[in-house]
């Protein structure tokens, strides 16, 4: 059997040290964050911290294996992966494999794992778009011939995750797939019309349920402090204790059950209680740093389509690092999104890595 060509570059030094950074202090955090609450729920201080090192053992090797693979391999699996994309969509919605979570369905129960849909569903819209969009580049500017088909299907895979609901993953892909489109060629034009068409949808599902509530608590979160403004104030308070320098890692006073789920969704605002303005200074650092190299390696990229891809699987994760941040520190409402590579959970982790070695393998092959 012929074996796979292997890139021989030198792949994006600063890519991966930010990127290794980054996992080593969410690690660290997760630990700190989450070990009371282990203890409380589960009697072992270290259950979060066994289960995310297996999640940074798996993604570390999956990071490894797609920076090895030539990323135009990932041509042959654009198709299975928005099929598949669908289907476990689709799983959600039955009973006994849909996991309901903070009063969301977007985990799939498979018994001995729980899979967070919703992470596949983005990046196998960035491959699906990269893949398509290179193919049909001398049609991008058309509508029926070009963009219809990608829109079409994001739009589909868009209203099933509303359905669970999850307004924050189904804006991330929405601007991800115009930035997208425009990358590729489209017309400006026909992008702005798609969004005045699509923006009267955007405000009735920001008005509805909770999403109004986390709305109204951004706006005056100290009218409801024990009911919607809750999270945002503890937050503020994390931000506020913390000082220059923060009390120390392991003696932030928000994590003890003040924070909602502080090694997920929070887990800036207890760096900022335990490592205060340069601890929070340094991960915005580290996170500008993979963000300027994920779009050169775009830039650099040999084809269209490693530009696409690239450039796709950095707008995800720079639109979630920039919501999760703007929304605990009160700049914009909570969305509920976890922070890439420093938060607690596997599939946001292994995803995650998974991108940054298709990242790596791009950059091997710079023009």
């Amino acid at each position: 059997m012929e074996s796979l060509p292997i890139a021989q570059n030198r792949q994006d030094f600063l890519l991966m040290i930010a990127t290794l950074i980054l996992v080593t202090i969410g690690t660290v955090m997760i630990y700190s964050s989450s070990a009371i609450i282990a203890m409380d729920r589960y009697q072992d201080g270290q259950y979060f911290l066994k289960r995310q090192a297996v999640f940074v053992a798996l993604g570390l090797g999956l990071m490894y294996c797609l920076s090895r693979l030539p990323y135009q391999k990932l041509k042959m699996v654009a198709y299975p992966a928005i099929a598949v994309s669908f289907v476990m969509l689709l799983l959600l919605f039955v009973p006994a494999l849909g996991k309901r979570v903070g009063g969301a369905t977007r985990w799939l129960n498979l018994g001995f794992i729980a899979f967070q849909v919703g992470e596949w569903v983005k990046v196998s819209v960035v491959l699906f778009l990269a893949f398509f969009l290179a193919r049909k580049k001398p049609y991008v500017k058309e509508i029926v011939r070009g963009i219809l088909t990608p829109l079409v299907i994001t739009a589909c895979l868009m209203g099933l995750i509303i359905l669970q609901p999850d307004f924050g993953t189904t804006a991330i892909i929405a601007v991800t797939t115009m930035i997208m489109l425009y990358l590729a060629g489209a017309r400006i034009a026909h992008l702005l019309g798609l969004a005045a068409m699509f923006a009267p949808f955007a405000v009735w599902a920001l008005c509805r349920g909770y999403r109004w509530e986390r709305l109204m608590a951004f706006l005056n979160p100290w009218k409801d402090p024990h009911g919607s403004g809750f999270q945002i104030i503890q937050s503020m308070i994390a931000f506020g204790s913390g000082g220059p320098f923060g009390v120390g890692v392991g003696d932030g006073m928000q994590k003890l059950f003040y924070l909602p789920e502080p090694h997920t969704d929070f887990i800036l605002s207890v760096i900022a209680e335990e490592s205060g303005f340069v601890g929070v200074s340094v991960v915005i650092l580290l996170y500008t740093v993979f963000i300027l190299r994920g779009f050169m390696v775009s830039f650099k990229a040999p084809d269209l389509f490693g530009m696409l891809l690239a450039a796709g699987l950095t707008i995800l994760i720079s639109m979630q690092v920039f919501i999760n941040i703007a929304g605990v520190m009160g700049l914009i409402p909570l969305k509920g999104l976890t922070l890439p590579f420093l938060s607690y959970g596997g599939t946001s982790l292994m995803m995650s890595l998974a991108a940054v070695g298709v990242l790596l393998n791009i950059s091997s092959q710079e023009t």
